[in-house]
């Protein structure tokens, strides 16, 4: 009986490895530019932030000589503010908001390319710990300035194909 069974469950498990060989990613973009040239306004480490990931996605089309170049002006301010306080006036949990507004430019035309303004926010709760709050803000910042690139990209990727 065993030896009629592991047969069937390495065919059945064949069929399912060969089934996932040929995955491909829902969304995926055709967007190709480089970064000619570019400007960080406000808060320098979150625009830092965003610019490294932009430009690390602007090395995969460096090889083609098609690319569009661009100019990219970063401008990102972080406002922390108090939510909620106990009765003796100590604050039990922080809202952060990023506001970026990102100002994309032909290189050779200077034409704006895209415009837009992002604004998030996370709150988060004060720790026992003074580190453990630090590394909740961190990390709340740090899921802000990855949701504002994705956004930039999907908002880049419909500005950029359709022209």
């Amino acid at each position: 009986m065993k030896k009629k069974i592991y047969p069937i469950i390495l065919i059945i498990t064949l069929i399912f490895i060969n089934a996932c060989a040929e995955y491909k990613p829902i969304y995926t973009t055709n967007l190709q530019f480089k970064i000619a040239d570019y400007s960080i306004e406000s808060n320098q480490r979150l625009g830092r932030q965003i610019y490294s990931k932009l430009n690390s996605l602007s090395k995969f089309s460096e090889d083609n000589l098609e690319v569009q170049s661009i100019n990219i002006i970063i401008n990102t301010e972080k406002d922390k503010q108090a939510t909620a306080k106990d009765s003796t006036g100590k604050i039990l949990g922080y809202r952060i908001i990023l506001n970026s507004n990102i100002v994309i430019k032909d290189y050779l035309t200077n034409k704006v390319i895209l415009n837009q303004s992002f604004s998030y926010s996370a709150t988060y709760n004060v720790q026992d710990q003074y580190s453990e709050t630090k590394k909740l803000e961190n990390k709340s910042t740090g899921d802000l300035i990855n949701k504002i690139y994705q956004n930039l990209i999907i908002k880049m990727s419909e500005n950029m194909l359709t022209q």
